[in-house]
């Protein structure tokens, strides 16, 4: 594999909602370059990016693939990103390595609700963007909708600089506007392109879209502005130069035409991409922080600097081990090296350089700035770690991830599969940084937590296919917790007499409530030694402990204050163990008293749904003990807010699926506890009883 200068190569992650065809795009890049020898196809599980079991059998992408091809001298690197609500975080990952983003739009949904999700992570990483319409050849497909559609989500900078030529099953190519001529491939799947005159259909259309599109790059440049008053147009050339500054800059978003699987208008993107898309080194700096300082700092594309890389993805497998996917920023990253990892603070050495195609790779002596590469078993680095020179001192801002919207607890399925769940689920997490695990120290569950069911689910499938740990996910326990509506006055004593030395403790106490405290107050106001100074904290420490265990049904007891204000001691037979006991009994007399009442988690939850499907998603929510807060309109796209007990929304999501047609996706985190009602409290109750009972068999 040769080595590429910097300004050769072009960086781009395919991005767009689930199944609008972005994998089968890259299949076509890949083949028409020359990369592979077969047009892939997801239907056959024979695409180069789709190659994990799970995502040939579901026919979805799940992870980010790389692959690369070489066009007109330039190197292209494609990392094909999942589409689905339950994966779409890796998108937002792959924005930090690349220069651009195509944007795959299908021809016959328009905007979809993951295509406003990519463009939003796009924005955040300035990233420049290349709408490509896809599934032209389609039943009810039409390019003039899908247009619409991204103008009305997107806006004016959205602008064609192809149109195609027919429609559904006589799309044939495309009319580039740029260079003002048509180009025709053939339904064989094998991209070739003829140049053709424009068909007469389409040359008012073209005028009208060309006029448009001189206008729009003629406002973005003060001199094409002068020259465009002058002539009333602008040249080829001009148009070239204009658009890919203007594309740089983010002042237009270009839209192109395909059909992927027929790999129609395949070549013509191609073409675009290297002759429109920006290099390494056209990109802004990069924005990043100085190590230890935190101090803002930028890190300009250079092959001269210090050598720097940064981890944007992080692959296991279960036999080559940790594969780390680098972003070469900075100098000429090189085979054999040592390079210091300085979130670590360690070194790391790196073995022998790869660039991939899908799960094949292949050594790579050098690496220029602004290259993709792969390194095989590193021992500590992993995604969102900094490699660098040790005279290069800037980090690169690690990717922000959303916390989970759903958790299930997990269960080994053996003894055998205990001991090793916890290093098998640390893997997955490496190469999945939005996973969560840790364990319910309330439930004493362990909970793994992901944006979806179908995220947990495909999680859970990798532990027992890569590394042979069988768990069981169970719908998690809804953490509740106890508190108190009304103030009580209490004794706690508790005397023993067993034969020599005996037990005394003595305390009076005033429990009352206490809001916007997540725990209790302890306050001592003993006055003239009622109790030794060295025995209150043993109070305290009963009266904590016994609100740990709960009253009402075994959930710990919060927003509570109890003040210490008197009680007794006998000079032998007093301890702290004593004072520990007669604080747990007084905690209890007064839970008596002061009117008790269960709390719960309340979710803050955000629905996205079809317009459509709006008022049925809202009447569930009501009917789940939800109060609405909002409606927001995203495109096409209707996001609700509520506030919903999380007791409710446990089994949500096989319901939204349902409801939505599996177009609808949401996201939840806690907001606050609030007192469950009477009715509900008493099931809580008793079916905790249950389980206590059960547990003592």
């Amino acid at each position: 594999m040769k080595v590429f200068e910097s300004e050769r190569i072009r960086n781009l992650s395919v991005v767009g909602h689930g199944d609008a065809g972005k994998t089968t795009l890259v299949s076509a890049i890949l083949y028409t370059s020359g990369a592979v020898n077969r047009l892939g196809k997801v239907e056959d599980g024979t695409t180069i990016t789709d190659y994990d079991d799970d995502e040939v059998e579901r026919k979805i992408t799940i992870n980010t693939a790389l692959a690369h091809c070489e066009w007109k001298s330039a190197k292209i690197n494609l990392l094909d990103t999942p589409g689905y609500r339950a994966f779409i975080l890796d998108a937002k990952s792959s924005m930090t390595a690349t220069e651009a983003a195509l944007v795959v739009v299908d021809a016959v949904s328009g905007v979809e609700v993951q295509t406003e999700v990519v463009w939003d992570y796009a924005t955040e990483y300035e990233v420049p963007r290349f709408i490509v319409i896809n599934k032209l050849d389609r039943d009810n497909g039409s390019f003039a909708r899908a247009l619409e559609s991204c103008q009305k989500a997107f806006g004016r900078k959205v602008v064609p600089i192809q149109i195609p030529v027919g429609k559904e099953r006589d799309f044939k190519g495309v009319v580039d506007l740029v260079k003002n001529k048509a180009f025709l491939s053939a339904w064989d799947g094998k991209g070739d392109a003829k140049e053709a005159e424009i068909p007469a259909a389409l040359k008012d259309e073209v005028e009208t879209r060309r006029e448009e599109l001189i206008e729009m790059i003629a406002e973005s440049d003060d001199q094409l502005m002068e020259k465009f008053f002058e002539n009333g147009t602008l040249s080829e050339a001009e148009m070239q130069k204009g658009l890919s500054k203007s594309i740089s800059e983010g002042r237009i978003y270009p839209v192109l035409c395909t059909s992927a699987s027929h790999n129609v208008g395949v070549r013509s993107l191609l073409d675009s991409i290297v002759s429109l898309s920006p290099s390494p080194v056209d990109r802004k700096p990069v924005k990043a922080a100085k190590a230890g300082s935190g101090e803002a700092a930028e890190v300009k594309i250079d092959q001269k600097g210090a050598t720097a890389a940064f981890v944007f993805k992080t692959l296991a497998d279960p036999f080559a081990g940790r594969i780390t996917l680098l972003k070469v920023y900075s100098g000429c990253l090189k085979s054999d090296s040592v390079l210091r990892n300085l979130n670590k603070d360690m070194d790391e050495r790196v073995g022998t350089l790869q660039v991939f195609q899908g799960k094949s790779h292949e050594a790579i002596p050098e690496v220029a700035a602004g290259d993709i590469c792969g390194v095989l078993k590193l021992k500590g680095t992993k995604t969102g770690d900094t490699l660098a020179d040790r005279g290069f001192s800037v980090l690169f801002p690690e990717v922000i991830y959303p916390e989970p919207a759903i958790s299930f607890a997990v269960e080994p399925a053996s003894r055998g599969d205990e001991e090793k769940i916890g290093s098998a689920v640390s893997k997955i997490m490496e190469e999945d940084p939005s996973l969560r695990f840790d364990r319910d120290q309330q439930t004493n569950e362990f909970l793994l937590s992901g944006s979806g069911q179908l995220h947990i689910e495909v999680s859970v499938g990798k532990l027992k296919k890569r590394f042979g740990v069988d768990v069981l996910l169970k719908t998690p326990k809804v953490p509740y917790r106890e508190t108190i509506t009304a103030s009580a006055d209490v004794q706690g004593r508790h005397k023993k007499q067993t034969g020599g030395h005996g037990q005394f403790g003595d305390c009076k106490i005033k429990m009352a409530p206490l809001s916007g405290v997540d725990g209790f107050e302890f306050e001592n106001k003993i006055f003239g030694g009622a109790i030794p100074r060295t025995y209150i904290p043993a109070v305290e420490k009963g009266i904590v402990e016994a609100a740990s265990k709960g009253f009402l049904a075994g959930f710990p007891v919060v927003n509570f204050k109890v003040v210490l204000y008197d009680g007794s001691y006998h000079d032998v037979d007093s301890s702290e163990m004593a004072f520990k006991i007669a604080g747990a009994i007084a905690f209890k007399k007064a839970m008596e008293k002061a009117r008790p009442v269960l709390l719960e988690p309340i979710m803050d939850v955000e629905v996205y749904v079809p317009e459509e499907n709006a008022g049925d998603i809202m009447g569930d929510l009501n009917g789940r003990r939800g109060r609405i807060q909002g409606m927001d309109i995203k495109g096409s796209t209707q996001v609700i807010r509520a506030q919903v007990p999380m007791a409710e929304m446990l089994n949500y999501q096989p319901t939204l699926t349902s409801m939505t047609g599996d177009r609808g996706s949401y996201h939840m985190q806690q907001s606050h506890y609030d007192v469950v009602p009477h009715n509900l409290a008493e099931k809580v109750i008793e079916q905790a009883k249950k389980e206590a009972e059960e547990a003592h068999k």
